[in-house]
């Protein structure tokens, strides 16, 4: 429903291009803070601990700098934004869009929102605040269709990582696992002692996916991961194979109520010792200080095993729709979203690190002090479920097998069905 939902709006969107005419862009004037007023809609799916504390940050200095503003939070709960987007898709193809709403960079933004005609550039904005300067050419590839940048981007995130529980791994005399036969070996002492090795909730499939791509990366590396994206590498060959294989064999040592669960649910199994480890990605960074907890003291993190001086990531950003209702206040709305001061109050919320050079480095955390350093040091990955790497249609195909998958456990038939995905996307 979901997929459906987003392609009829790319083709009604793409009608609605050509039938009308839309003003944007061209205005460059600078605006007072007495001069914006109204109501502004910002429109997420950031409703859970760390996200919507980090949300709140910005929505906090956005009301100090235009108190005459009324800002309308329309975050819809639901992971990975699977309540969000199609109450969305429906809004924009109705004609009453937000006044800017949360979308990931790369595939998702161009294939899904880029080519639907519906968002304005954003390019004055970049050349009246400076930003070129700062931000990474990548990251700004990645926020554009042709010469057109079409989104702000307000962090970046990591999702090969290991959360753990250090007191669980010491009470029964073993180390978090760094490789797959190690991660095997463990989780055979933590089942003898009752421990639920590895913590899954993928009651939203996305958020299975995102430890399935880690698993990918870490068998595979990433050369060969990333040739699963462009169609250099098969997903029925054997490498891909033997990474599938390690993930159905991981399912061996999940909590029986996965399906049931979200992605903080199995997180707080791991806060609480009833398991051991989860891998997500760095959102539950926020999730386990929203919670009271302290990195590397009640939790402990890692790259997953074989990722080891890889930054598996992806990044959420800001984006303006045409024809908004109040256009200044949007404008103001994503020129706060990029600067520092906003980035600075979001990220150590949220639990990720800002898209843009030069933070302050003594507001963050000890994971995210680590993260920044990664970053900057590591090779950068494109995430699979965070949409870097491939359209949102495509991971909507891969989602499908992958429910199946998690239930028959059948890695022929999954090999066949993810390359049977890659052959219809990559036509």
């Amino acid at each position: 429903m979901r997929k459906l939902i987003v392609l009829l709006a790319i083709v009604v969107a793409l009608s609605f291009v050509f039938a009308a005419s839309f003003v944007f862009a061209g205005e460059k004037e600078k605006v007072t803070a007495g001069e914006v007023s109204g109501q502004l809609e910002i429109f997420s799916w950031w409703t859970a601990g760390g996200e919507a504390e980090g949300l709140n940050a910005i929505i906090e200095i956005y009301e100090e700098r235009f108190p005459e503003v009324e800002l309308i939070n329309a975050a819809v709960a639901g992971g990975a934004g699977a309540n969000a987007k199609p109450i969305l898709a429906t809004r924009m193809i109705g004609g009453d869009p937000p006044e800017s709403f949360q979308a990931q960079i790369g595939k998702f933004l161009i294939d899904t929102w880029g080519v639907s005609g519906l968002l304005e550039p954003l390019n004055f904005i970049f050349e009246e605040e400076g930003w070129y300067d700062d931000y990474s050419e990548s990251m700004i590839k990645n926020l554009s269709m042709g010469d057109d940048i079409l989104a702000v981007p307000v962090n970046i995130h990591r999702t090969n990582i290991v959360w753990y529980n250090p007191k669980v791994f010491k009470d029964i005399g073993a180390q978090p696992p760094t490789t797959f036969d190690e991660f095997f070996a463990v989780s055979e002492k933590l089942e003898r002692a009752g421990i639920i090795p590895f913590c899954l909730g993928d009651s939203v499939i996305t958020e299975a996916t995102t430890a399935f791509e880690n698993i990918l990366l870490g068998v595979m590396g990433p050369d060969d991961y990333e040739g699963l994206f462009d169609g250099s590498i098969r997903w029925d060959s054997r490498i891909t194979k033997e990474a599938i294989a390690t993930w159905v064999k991981m399912l061996d040592y999940v909590n029986d109520d996965h399906s049931a669960l979200t992605d903080v649910q199995a997180a707080q199994y791991v806060a609480d010792g009833i398991g051991a480890m989860t891998i997500s990605g760095d959102w539950q960074n926020g999730y386990f200080k929203s919670v009271g907890l302290t990195p590397n003291r009640e939790y402990k993190f890692m790259p997953t095993p074989g990722t080891a001086g890889i930054f598996n990531g992806q990044s959420d950003a800001f984006v303006l729709p045409k024809n908004v209702k109040n256009r200044a206040a949007a404008v103001e709305w994503l020129k706060l979203c990029g600067s520092k001061e906003a980035q600075d109050a979001f990220n150590p919320q949220k639990g990720s690190i800002p898209a843009r050079f030069g933070p302050d480095i003594s507001l963050y955390d000890e994971y995210l002090k680590w993260s920044i350093e990664s970053y900057a040091n590591d090779r950068f990955t494109p995430s699979l479920s965070g949409g870097i790497a491939i359209s949102e249609a495509w991971l909507s195909d891969i989602n499908d097998v992958m429910t199946v998958l998690n239930t028959e456990k059948n890695v022929a038939k999954a090999a066949r069905a993810f390359q049977a995905a890659a052959d219809k996307n990559l036509e």
